[in-house]
């Protein structure tokens, strides 16, 4: 996949596939590209990608794989037919689980989705971590799994606005950073612990920034996505 121009992918969590296909179709041109999660692929599969990718817009399809290697190997391979532009696993199913994901992708040819991997999902604080039994924290876990998947072969990693800096040092220009958790001033956190603006974000480094309700849920989605983007732009 090509760097977008727009590094914004609106994340459409939704379950109604019309409301999504028709919020890609109105963003079209606003953003750089699109988000589908479980809560729509679960509901609707194949179809109801293929009803949103019509509009054309790059798709990042966050199914978050996570088994053992040969299963998620088959996965990425059935979503091949799709093409979208990337999939993701959880890092933290191990190296082998990884080099298994990006080892299937190819089979794709030119059209292969870059594999990123899962490192800290936003929404988890120390805390939380540790009560999973992870003591060294969110940063330090985060950064160990992108060194985990870069070593693995894969193509970069979902991680927090506030991991940007290190993990692109370990890491490298060339590895992708998907950044979720962003808000931009004055927007409500929601079920985000670990969030930053748009344009911090982007100033630190991001490639692709993951924005969702912020859009999904304005009183004009597509004038919410750019004026995010124009943001952006006076940021540079």
């Amino acid at each position: 996949m090509k760097h977008p121009d727009n590094p914004v992918f609106c994340a459409i969590d939704t379950a109604n596939v019309a409301d999504a296909a028709a919020l890609a179709g109105a963003l079209s041109g606003a953003v750089g590209g699109l988000k589908l999660g479980m809560e729509f692929f679960y509901r609707h599969g194949a179809a109801g990608y293929r009803a949103v990718a019509q509009a054309g817009l790059p798709v990042f399809l966050d199914l978050k794989l996570h088994d053992i290697p040969n299963t998620v190997a088959a996965g990425v391979r059935s979503l091949l037919v799709l093409e979208p532009a990337i999939v993701n696993v959880h890092a933290a199913g191990g190296p082998v689980m990884m080099r298994a994901a990006k080892e299937a992708a190819q089979a794709g040819g030119e059209k292969a989705p870059l594999v990123i991997a899962v490192t800290v999902l936003t929404s988890l604080d120390d805390a939380d971590i540790a009560a999973a039994g992870v003591s060294s924290g969110t940063a330090e876990q985060a950064l160990r799994l992108a060194v985990l998947a870069r070593e693995a072969g894969l193509d970069g990693v979902v991680c927090s606005a506030h991991d940007i800096q290190r993990v692109r040092h370990e890491c490298g220009d060339g590895f992708k950073l998907v950044v979720p958790g962003l808000r931009p001033a004055g927007s409500a956190h929601g079920d985000q612990k670990r969030v930053m603006t748009p344009r911090e974000a982007h100033r630190l480094g991001a490639d692709i920034l993951v924005i969702g309700r912020p859009i999904t849920q304005a009183r004009d989605p597509v004038r919410a996505a750019r004026d995010i983007a124009a943001d952006l732009e006076r940021a540079s």
